[in-house]
């Protein structure tokens, strides 16, 4: 399996070039520093896998990377390697196309058996992170961020294309779910769920 490694830290992607170069089926065919150069990297290389941190710095983001590459004609497998670990990244890098999310605290073995299953047609997600039950719904995180926004429900309204009155209900379910009663209560608690991140 020949992998592409996007990561903005040049130690990250050493560590990890060593770890796979000393597993038997994998190459590191390349490096990328940034998201620009990942999109390009694939393109040009064409690896089986890129391995795609979330946040790197300057350019585009690893969501973004990740949408561009699987525009490509003959798009690799992207797995994100990220420390963030909230429910609205893991959902993001879902609607991107990745086709894994994994934990950058993933120990080695786990991660080589990760990126097979990847290979052989499988999604992945980091074990911890499947443990953990999926309390909101991808509509009710989208309404949670721009309340952490500070969006009024008329905003929220306008932005997500639905009436007021549907924001009322989403907020009410929301409100359940996380067992709170105000706008405030439902942030702070989302953010320290990880639901959401500020």
């Amino acid at each position: 399996m020949r992998i592409l490694l996007a990561d903005d830290h040049p130690v990250v992607r050493a560590g990890l070039s060593a770890l796979l170069a000393a597993q038997p089926g994998f190459t590191v065919a390349g490096e990328a520093a940034d998201g620009d150069q990942a999109v390009r990297q694939a393109a040009w290389l064409e690896p089986d896998l890129v391995l795609m941190d979330l946040q790197m710095g300057e350019g585009i983001d690893g969501l973004e990377a990740t949408r561009r590459i699987n525009a490509l004609p003959t798009p690799p497998a992207v797995v994100i390697l990220t420390t963030y670990d909230s429910d609205a990244d893991i959902l993001r890098a879902q609607d991107a196309g990745a086709r894994g999310y994994l934990l950058k605290e993933t120990p080695p073995q786990e991660l080589f058996h990760a990126l097979r299953e990847v290979a052989a047609g499988t999604n992945t997600l980091s074990p911890r992170l499947l443990r953990r039950p999926a309390l909101l719904s991808q509509r009710e995180i989208e309404i949670l961020e721009l309340l952490a926004a500070g969006r009024s429900n008329r905003e929220l309204a306008r932005a997500m294309f639905i009436s007021e009155a549907t924001v009322k209900t989403h907020l009410a379910h929301i409100y359940d779910k996380l067992g709170v009663d105000s706008r405030i209560a439902a942030v702070r608690t989302a953010v320290d769920r990880r639901l959401i991140r500020l």
